[in-house]
């Protein structure tokens, strides 16, 4: 797998995308419009540039589909599923966090 703290660049073209997870372009461009999560800037051209955010959600919908073997709607489901635990993970943390808040306040009176 790819780690996305060496990416460098700020923008990577298509065809080095599809070079890091030795697929086609075009498989690129498919995933490009069945997740919208995969999101290219485009250039004057045309050209698709994408970030390293989006080469880390193209290696999440690699390795669901491409090594745990799901199909598309299952790695659209399995996807949506961890943004739901995330928010929940955000908001107990912010939780948490307005608690410990509270008490600090409380122990500055």
């Amino acid at each position: 797998m790819i780690n996305t703290a060496e990416l460098t660049k700020l923008y990577y073209s298509i065809g080095e995308v599809a070079k890091m997870f030795d697929v086609n372009t075009s498989l690129i461009r498919f995933w490009e419009k069945e997740f919208p999560s995969i999101n290219p800037k485009k250039n004057k051209k045309g050209n698709r540039l994408f970030s390293p955010k989006s080469i880390e959600e193209i290696q999440k919908i690699y390795k669901l589909v491409k090594i745990d073997g799901l199909t598309l709607e299952g790695a659209k489901k399995a996807l949506k599923s961890s943004k739901i635990e995330e928010n929940f993970d955000r908001e107990d943390l912010i939780h948490r966090l307005e608690s410990i808040k509270q008490r600090l306040i409380s122990l500055k009176e």
